[in-house]
């Protein structure tokens, strides 16, 4: 029998089999009741964030320190970047030091998958411009087994700026490789035919949907004065479309959050809402990932 193919670096859900991401979910069910938490006393993680981030890398930062980690938190004004260096070299810099884990957001989809190949550090994908996201992914994926306890056949719809989002690209392909349907709603210039040609309106959706994913309407990616003023009457969720919901459906958003853009802002922390409750199982994922990849089980 072949041996199980192991992870050194988490970059891409693609790289993810079910059994894989079930495996982080036992163990971040673990983080989250406190139980066996490793410790990686001694060990060196980096930080390193060449875009804005709230969440993210104050969730890895969390979760490096529980399991006992020193931190290093870069960006691209405090480090070698600035005067040329390329990410690789940053990255066998910090590796040449001493550091075991590198978390890394910046803005070029791909550009880790080249620089992995010649790192002997675990290197962790925190969000590659318009590519993938596969740790918001997986938090996300396990708010919706934390919910329902199954995907198979569980109706998904992804809403928003698909054309922009990591988000939707890493969760679209996760969803159904674990049998949930997925479909999209978002303007006609938003669309992305390499995600899906599965577009329905945003009143289909509500009554259809077990989840229901809003994506943030990224107005960095956008040319100056793209209106957003009709969105959430057009592609958002409003309080009326939120009411004919199914009882049991959820909604996620992996924030921020344009609070009267995709949603409005009284259901933010609504009854179906797990918005916060994804932040929170973020740091649980996290720990699951680093405790993953550092032992070799990934």
């Amino acid at each position: 029998m072949p041996a199980i193919k192991r992870l050194h670096h988490l970059l891409s859900m693609k790289h993810m089999t079910n059994d894989k991401i079930h495996h982080l979910f036992s163990i971040a069910r673990k983080m989250e009741q406190m139980n066996e938490i490793p410790s990686f006393k001694g060990k060196f993680a980096a930080n390193l964030f060449l875009e804005p981030s709230t969440r993210t890398k104050s969730s890895f930062h969390i979760a490096q320190r529980r399991l006992g980690m020193d931190v290093l938190q870069l960006d691209g004004t405090d480090s070698s970047l600035v005067k040329g260096e390329s990410l690789y070299d940053t990255l066998k810099t910090l590796e040449s030091i001493g550091v075991e884990l590198a978390v890394v957001r910046q803005s070029e989809s791909g550009l880790l998958d080249h620089c992995a190949e010649g790192l002997n550090l675990s290197l962790i994908n925190a969000g590659d411009g318009c590519g993938e996201h596969p740790t918001q992914s997986l938090l996300d994926l396990y708010t919706i087994h934390e919910h329902f306890q199954y995907f198979q056949g569980l109706d998904v719809c992804i809403a928003g700026d698909l054309k922009h989002s990591r988000v939707a690209r890493s969760n679209a392909f996760a969803l159904k490789q674990l049998g949930a349907n997925v479909f999209f709603v978002t303007k006609p210039e938003w669309q992305d035919d390499s995600l899906s040609n599965h577009y329905i309106t945003m009143d289909e959706a509500v009554d259809r949907c077990d989840v229901l994913m809003l994506l943030r309407i990224q107005h960095e990616r956008h040319e100056k004065g793209d209106a957003t003023s009709s969105y959430l009457k057009e592609f958002g969720l409003t309080t009326e479309r939120e009411a004919r919901m199914k009882p049991d459906s959820i909604i996620l958003h992996p924030a921020p959050v344009n609070r009267g853009v995709e949603i409005d802002g009284s259901l933010v922390e609504s009854g179906k809402s797990r918005i916060f409750k994804q932040m929170a199982n973020g740091v649980n994922v996290r720990m699951a990932v680093i405790e993953a990849l550092m032992k070799g089980e990934l």
